[in-house]
């Protein structure tokens, strides 16, 4: 299959940004077609339960994301489940969009929602346990652990400042780090050491997560200096070791920070005219389904007005005004 489809815009990824930028774009009557290489959902198919979502006091992460994916589809949103390769903007202006299928879609405008991937452990347990002990995200599952022993994974400040967070549910945080140091910030270190209810593991790493059919239960240890291992008791484990923004898919230069995160403006419009971006992969202070959705709303909706400029200034240069 190959050949090219028009549209106004174009959606990158079907999170929860995504699905929310296609029924705004749907309400707007605008073309548009959402594509996304598996099924819709994003990070909310990995999420067990979710409760600090507005007006769902405990909702499953695929009980969400199949109601937002019906109130887009509801809205006439059109998806498509492909594989997309390659983000370009040509001198006229339009995006092509290429994708494994061989089909290049083609508008104006796109909404880049892929969000973003935690850093895994990649050890055995960490996939089976994920949203049953095992999570990347503290504001998301800090709560469920109220009382409880967990531990931390990573040494930057994403670790040591999540570490002081979860402290406000856990009864006993473990920060535990590969190496005799940390790499966060001096201040993040110091509100972390005085912290009474954390402890810190230094020059160990994850070997294993065990654990049975209430969830995770042990976290395996290496001394990396020793090569002696350990079990530390623990009910959580909140893994910090890096997060890598999707953005790759975007073959021009555009403007991000030191981590690659993407710059936008208040309309969430990129350095490249004509392509936005919403969600994770946006420079913001925090990275939730809250944040993903408002940024595609805003994102919807200033596609329809720059689509509407655009369409001023090509028929002002046709009439030569």
């Amino acid at each position: 299959m190959s050949g090219t489809e028009e549209f106004d815009v174009i959606i990158v990824g079907a999170g929860p940004a995504g699905l929310c930028a296609a029924m705004y774009a749907g309400r707007g009557l605008l073309k548009a077609v959402l594509l996304e290489r598996g099924v819709p959902g994003g990070e909310l198919l990995n999420t067990e339960w979710i409760d600090d979502y507005p007006g769902f006091e405990h909702v499953l992460g695929r009980e969400l994301a199949k109601k937002m994916t019906d109130h887009a589809t509801l809205f006439g949103a059109d998806i498509r489940q492909v594989q997309v390769e390659s983000i370009f903007r040509r001198s006229d202006g339009i995006f092509e969009v290429a994708t494994s299928s061989g089909v290049t879609f083609e508008a104006p405008t796109v909404i880049l929602t892929a969000g973003g991937t935690p850093t895994k452990l990649d050890v055995p347990g960490e996939t089976e346990y994920a949203g049953r002990g095992v999570s990347y995200c503290a504001v998301c599952d800090g709560a469920f652990f109220k009382g409880e022993t967990i531990a931390v994974i990573g040494g930057g400040d994403a670790a040591v400042e999540e570490a002081d967070y979860l402290t406000r549910y856990a009864e006993k945080v473990y920060v535990i780090h590969r190496r005799e140091q940390f790499r966060a910030s001096r201040i993040l270190q110091e509100r972390l050491f005085a912290n009474p209810k954390i402890e810190v593991i230094w020059n160990k790493v994850v070997r294993e997560l065990k654990g049975g059919p209430s969830g995770l239960q042990s976290i395996e240890l290496d001394d990396t200096i020793t090569g002696v291992d350990s079990s530390l008791a623990a009910s959580g484990c909140f893994i910090f070791i890096g997060f890598r923004p999707n953005t790759g898919l975007v073959k021009q230069h555009f403007e991000h920070d030191s981590s690659g995160y993407i710059i936008t403006d208040d309309r969430m419009m990129t350095s490249i005219p004509g392509l936005f971006a919403a969600g994770d992969l946006r420079v913001q202070l925090t990275r939730q389904i809250t944040t993903a959705v408002g940024d595609a709303t805003t994102a919807a909706i200033a596609v329809e007005k720059y689509l509407t400029e655009r369409r001023t200034r090509v028929d002002q240069a046709s009439v030569g005004v």
